[in-house]
């Protein structure tokens, strides 16, 4: 039986678009179904995206209301698609323990940075300003840390062009 997917996002919706492909057609459809996509921003791009994908879309708005009414609206919405993993592909908002504890060892997150080096924000930003040549994409779970779940694999990345 297929894995069912969530997908969170607040943005372009890059990292969305390739793992859908992927389940769709590609090396990930033996094994998951990506069956919504959810982002914190209504103006995200990914959003149309996932419409022209056939993915649902939904939005739970993030701005103008506390970071506990957020997390308790993102828990509902994401349940309805009952997900045996939600993956975060460019989720720019923290999330909080309500929805941390309901799906706790279902989250996984793509951090552009190596998370024993950096954690949060601004990943590629960090590395251009420590000058590094290279730096790495990491997979991993989320806990109630920031960045602080354990490693399902890293990636290391040329940032030399």
């Amino acid at each position: 039986m297929k894995k069912r997917i969530v997908i969170l996002i607040s943005g372009r919706g890059s990292n969305m678009a390739a793992i859908a492909a992927s389940a769709k057609s590609g090396i990930l459809s033996d094994c998951c179904i990506v069956t919504a996509v959810v982002s914190n921003r209504s103006e995200a791009p990914g959003l149309e995206l996932a419409g022209k994908s056939g993915i649902p879309a939904v939005v739970v708005e993030s701005s103008g209301i506390s970071g506990i009414e957020f997390d308790r609206k993102l828990t509902k919405a994401v349940e309805i698609f009952s997900p045996d993993y939600i993956i975060l592909a460019g989720f720019m908002k923290v999330l909080g323990p309500v929805f941390i504890s309901r799906f706790t060892g279902k989250i996984i997150n793509i951090h552009p940075a190596d998370t024993k080096l950096h954690r949060g924000l601004g990943g590629y930003e960090w590395a251009f300003k420590k000058r590094l040549g290279t730096t790495k994409v990491t997979v991993h779970f989320v806990d109630e840390g920031l960045d602080t779940g354990e490693i399902l694999g890293q990636r290391e990345v040329d940032l030399r062009g």
